[in-house]
């Protein structure tokens, strides 16, 4: 009998254990997508947009704008899923995507978004729906000083590859950690350093994704200009009269 774990097969296969972790290094760019996949690779291309160039990351680069260095924990859960002929079967389903040493402080009000590929460079259904292929969240606009599970106060949702919002039932939850020790490499916690978790269908009803398909994930960050709050405009100041000398 084979059991069809990511342990029975090659490290480059995919996944070992309760989950596996990523290193990656910001490079230029702004609202772009960095790319992790199984296999480290250090690549990355330069291409001109408009009249602005940007840095695409490839590899074991990571590309988004407000910070120069975040990692990426994948955490992972056996799902049974057992046949007639093997009761033991199953697979280690996706439970959760951490992005670690967040700076929010740099990265206040920005919204976050989380994709995963799979190995024909196509996005996997994250939701319920078809059409949901990204988790985002909104960061909060002053660094916390607290943890925040609250994902009605992160406004997690869901949106298409395009990024159009999707309404109706909302399987996931999110998290800010700013103390405690890090789900990447156990460092202490901080608003510099922060770990945003999104939790793929926790109650494991709807999304079951097998780990082994999940070849890259992408994290992008994406200006909120509604999160920033109106600067009051300036007013005038009057200048005194002189007072005259008898």
């Amino acid at each position: 009998m084979t059991l069809h774990s990511p342990l029975s097969g090659p490290v480059n296969s995919g996944f070992g254990g309760g989950g596996k972790k990523y290193k990656s290094k910001i490079v230029f760019g702004v609202a772009v997508m960095g790319f992790i996949p199984f296999v480290m690779s250090t690549f990355a291309a330069s291409v001109t947009v408009g009249n602005g160039a940007l840095e695409f990351g490839q590899g074991s680069q990571q590309a988004i704008a407000c910070d120069s260095k975040i990692y990426i924990a994948m955490g992972e859960e056996w799902h049974a899923a057992p046949v007639q002929n093997d009761p033991s079967a199953g697979f280690f389903r996706v439970r959760a995507v951490t992005v670690s040493n967040l700076d929010l402080q740099n990265c206040a009000g920005k919204k976050l978004r989380i994709r995963l590929i799979d190995g024909t460079s196509q996005e996997i259904g994250i939701g319920p729906i078809p059409e949901a292929k990204v988790l985002q969240v909104s960061l909060p606009t002053v660094a916390p000083v607290s943890n925040i599970s609250d994902s009605t106060a992160l406004l997690l949702t869901y949106l298409t590859g395009t990024g159009n919002t999707i309404s109706g039932t909302l399987l996931a939850s999110a998290a800010v950690s700013v103390s405690g020790t890090s789900i990447y490499d156990g460092s202490v916690l901080s608003a510099n350093n922060a770990d945003v978790t999104f939790f793929i269908d926790p109650a494991k009803t709807t999304v079951n994704i097998d780990g082994q398909s999940v070849h890259r994930t992408t994290v992008e960050t994406i200006d909120n200009p509604s999160a920033q709050a109106a600067q009051p405009a300036p007013t005038a100041t009057a200048t005194p009269s002189p007072t005259a000398t008898p």
